[in-house]
């Protein structure tokens, strides 16, 4: 079963990602481009020779963002599979549609909102090269920190459901992973490397863009794995044994099988009837 969940995870994950890279190209792509314009009057005014990208403009705005997204989107789904896998049936009685849609929204919540937060992401020309490697160290550090703090709330609310209630034990999860991202927001330094004269609509705009590409990743992510396990599941609960329906080429063979002239089990038990 796990199997068939990360197959159809990796499914979801390459529909989401294309979902993804339709709403990048129209939100993201025009504030790259201002961003681009900035960078070059930037170096045009410090009299300095813009470095050249080991791949051109061109390809990474097209090919390589749509190379980008969709592996994303691909390998997001197969570990968001594999996560659903683990913790369906495990949620009470929720159906696999709601299991998705929630996990999914755990899934932008810790992996991306949490980092996020702390360390937005920037367009072209925003940020010192030689801190490229400190900066993504501290992001991937939040990552962590999200996905713990996410899986401690749910652990929390799960042992206190019981003795608390299901609404005061909620208020005891969300108040937990509050308090941890709050203490790792406090203990990781900040980073504020925006030149100066830097367009601030631009800078919120990219940052809103951003936001809303994962949005449409999580949220199509989550949807469609819904949609297609709870039709599966609906066909499973059709059959009283759990079984799959029968097919139609089953039935023919049934038939081709029993020769002409041939006496059926079902005939032969009325005659011994009779």
């Amino acid at each position: 079963m796990a199997r068939t969940y990360l197959v159809r995870g990796m499914l979801a994950g390459l529909f989401a990602g294309l979902c993804a890279l339709g709403f990048a190209k129209l939100g993201a792509e025009p504030q790259i481009k201002r961003a681009e314009r900035f960078e070059l009057q930037l170096d045009l005014q410090l009299r300095r020779a813009a470095p050249r990208p080991l791949v051109s403009r061109q390809v990474q705005d097209t090919v390589g963002l749509g190379t980008g997204i969709a592996v994303a989107g691909v390998a997001v789904g197969g570990l968001y599979g594999l996560a659903f896998a683990g913790a369906y049936r495990r949620m009470g009685n929720s159906r696999a549609e709601v299991t998705a849609i929630v996990l999914a929204a755990a899934g932008f919540l810790g992996l991306f909102l949490v980092p996020f937060l702390k360390y937005p992401s920037n367009p072209p020309s925003v940020g010192n090269p030689d801190t490229i490697g400190h900066r993504t160290a501290l992001y991937f550090l939040l990552v962590a920190v999200g996905l713990v703090s996410v899986s401690l709330a749910v652990m929390v609310k799960g042992r206190s459901v019981a003795r608390l209630g299901t609404w005061n034990a909620s208020l005891l999860a969300v108040a937990t992973f509050v308090a941890l991202v709050v203490l790792s927001y406090v203990v990781t330094p900040g980073v504020d490397e925006v030149p100066a004269g830097f367009p601030a609509t631009l800078l919120w705009k990219f940052r809103m863009a951003s936001i809303g590409t994962q949005a449409v990743l999580w949220g199509t992510l989550g949807v469609a794995f819904g949609a297609l396990t709870e039709r599966h599941e609906s066909s499973r609960r059709r059959r009283p044994d759990g079984s799959s329906p029968p097919r139609a080429h089953d039935e023919v063979v049934e038939k081709v099988m029993v020769a002409p002239g041939a006496t059926s089990s079902r005939a032969l038990r009325s005659s011994s009837d009779g």
